[in-house]
């Protein structure tokens, strides 16, 4: 469950200027919670804000019960981007890119274990070598997610994650997220400013637009 109690978000550390005013919304265990809004309303921030890349607030954000950490991004909580290309390391293959997470977290593992976050993918060992440029852009986000599952989070931030795709395969994806989200009983935070998607992927959503300061 995540919890969110009279939060502001601020553009800096003055604190002077509030990108989001007095949030309050609950999102129970393994549902998908719909974050609509126009660009620059703020959604990508608060998307940051849960997993500590935004220090910016004020105000008490809890998951399953535990108050998230400012200075540390929360183990529980992992994010997949906007764009798959510039979220993936260039010069590393998806072998090196799935082991990182996993070497900085100290988590015993082998190649197995990268095998099985590709199938959950519906990707396979012939992928395990490649460089992001050799992946298709659908092929790149499934690569994204495995990373973000290899930690097992309670908690998957999704920001636009379909938007870089073509229409062709973003569908895919989506099913794929709700799959996986099943299969792992996670809780999604969806950010778009597509309402079919949020309308396809969310137990229920907020517009941001009525909590953003307008001068």
């Amino acid at each position: 469950m995540i919890t969110i109690k009279n939060v502001t978000i601020y553009k800096d550390k003055q604190c002077q200027m509030p990108i989001l005013h007095n949030l309050n919304f609950e999102v129970p265990r393994n549902h998908t919670f719909g974050i609509a809004g126009p660009s620059g309303c703020g959604k990508s921030t608060l998307l940051r804000t849960l997993c500590s890349l935004h220090t910016h607030w004020t105000g008490e954000i809890f998951i399953e019960g535990n108050a998230i950490p400012r200075k540390s991004r929360p183990k529980d909580v992992q994010m997949v981007f906007q764009d798959p290309y510039a979220s993936l390391h260039p010069r590393h293959t998806v072998y090196e890119i799935l082991r990182e997470p996993l070497l900085i977290r100290r988590i015993p593992h082998n190649e197995d274990t990268l095998l099985k976050a590709l199938e959950d993918v519906s990707l396979s060992s012939e992928h395990l070598f490649r460089y992001p440029h050799q992946l298709s852009g659908g092929q790149r986000q499934r690569v994204s997610i495995a990373r973000s599952l290899l930690l097992e989070p309670k908690v998957l931030l999704l920001d636009e994650c379909t938007s870089a795709l073509d229409v062709s395969i973003q569908k895919d994806i989506l099913t794929l997220i709700k799959k996986l989200q099943n299969k792992k009983d996670m809780t999604c935070l969806l950010v778009s400013h597509a309402l079919p998607v949020i309308h396809f992927m969310s137990n229920e959503y907020l517009d941001l637009n009525k909590y953003t300061q307008h001068e």
